[in-house]
């Protein structure tokens, strides 16, 4: 009798000569992975502060100062000041460039904090977090194959989103921007006509960091790729919305800079895999785990991700990949944090390892003559 593999499961009827390449290249990535350094800095391997908020070596100041100095803008706006010119005074004060433009974030994450008090933004951060969770409970049960797997799936979405609720890192924007990306991405089921909720938490997402932004262009090319043509007019419509606020915020910014100051250094730093992995743990739950455990479950999360043969399985791989391209290309030591962009959504990836990875090793190792079947 033949054994039977899903449709759903990427890896189980591929030729044998595929899966043997795709298992030396993840064996080879998760060696590599336990070796590359994850650093914060240059030299820093201890990354951000742990969850207790306190410092994670002796001569480690116990509160990021990329963080401290958001925290001093909101101040300033609560105090009734505008916010380029707040900016502009905290990033002199702590040698922070306002060269170029994109090194001062959107408006709308600090106005909003100056606004809303702690405890609103506590709970917000709980709604956000319950509002992920929901969203992917409907779409595993309506996605192929995310019946079988739903519960250790919940539980991925869990450990990736629950950063989401913790108060120190409430004034970082890509902890917002992750968040609402994880909640689009549930979100999103077209099939069913529903992608305008996604749009929205895009959208959001979008306003607070232009890190989300390869996220919607990926959203309106597979719109356009399935000829939802309807849907990718609005991921298009939105992406040209974003370029004109961001072209009117570089504008106020050049007007705040004086010839004395100074020029920022390229996000263009060619860290390879460790940029990658420094990114997504860093930024991520997995920093509380040793490095070279954190570093190969996020290539066993890729894995994952990649053995799911459905639409979201195809928009999540492609979406990790991309990131993870960007993240080996640019970002400095100091900006560990943006991988919080996508981090949220990477851990579902690991639900599917008990199913992706004995059919990879038996499609690069058959133990018969017949081979499984797909199964509707």
């Amino acid at each position: 009798m033949a054994d039977v593999a899903p449709v759903w499961d990427r890896f189980a009827h591929w030729p044998r000569g595929r899966a043997l390449v795709a298992l030396a290249l993840t064996l080879a990535l998760l060696i590599l992975s336990a070796l590359a350094p994850i650093r914060a800095g240059e030299g820093d391997t201890a990354g951000p502060p742990s969850l207790t908020g306190k410092s994670d070596q002796a001569n480690r100041p116990a509160r990021d100062e990329d963080l401290a100095l958001y925290d001093r803008v909101i101040e300033r706006l609560q105090r009734g000041e505008n916010y380029y010119d707040a900016v502009a005074i905290e990033h002199r004060r702590s040698h922070y460039p306002l060269n170029p433009g994109l090194a001062v974030r959107l408006p709308t994450l600090a106005v909003a904090e100056a606004w809303v008090p702690l405890p609103g933004q506590v709970a917000a951060s709980i709604l956000l977090l319950l509002g992920v969770l929901a969203a992917w409970w409907r779409r595993l049960d309506e996605e192929p194959g995310g019946k079988d797997v739903r519960m250790l799936g919940m539980a991925g979405v869990f450990v990736g989103c629950s950063i989401l609720t913790f108060r120190y890192f409430f004034v970082l924007h890509e902890l917002w921007a992750g968040g609402l990306l994880a909640l689009a991405f549930g979100l999103h089921r077209p099939d069913r006509g529903k992608w305008l909720g996604a749009w929205i938490a895009a959208a959001l997402a979008l306003s607070i960091r232009e890190h989300a932004l390869p996220f919607v262009l990926l959203m309106g090319a597979f719109a356009a790729w399935h000829r939802r043509w309807k849907e990718a007019a609005a991921w298009a419509a939105l992406v040209l919305i974003f370029v004109a606020a961001l072209a009117w915020h570089l504008h106020i910014v050049a007007g705040l800079i004086r010839p004395d100051d100074a020029h920022g250094p390229s996000w263009i730093t060619l860290r390879g895999l460790g940029g990658w992995l420094s990114m997504i743990v860093l930024s991520s739950n997995l920093r509380l785990l040793p490095h070279f455990i954190a570093g190969s479950l996020v290539v066993l999360m890729m894995l994952g991700w990649a053995g799911w043969r459905s639409s979201a399985g195809s928009f999540g791989t492609l979406l990790q990949l991309g990131y993870g391209l960007a993240f080996m290309i640019a970002g400095r030591g100091d900006n560990w944090y943006w991988g919080m962009v996508v981090a949220p959504s990477l851990f579902i990836g690991l639900a599917f390892l008990p199913h992706v990875v004995p059919s990879l090793w038996r499609a690069a190792f058959p133990s018969g003559a017949v081979q499984p079947r797909y199964t509707g």
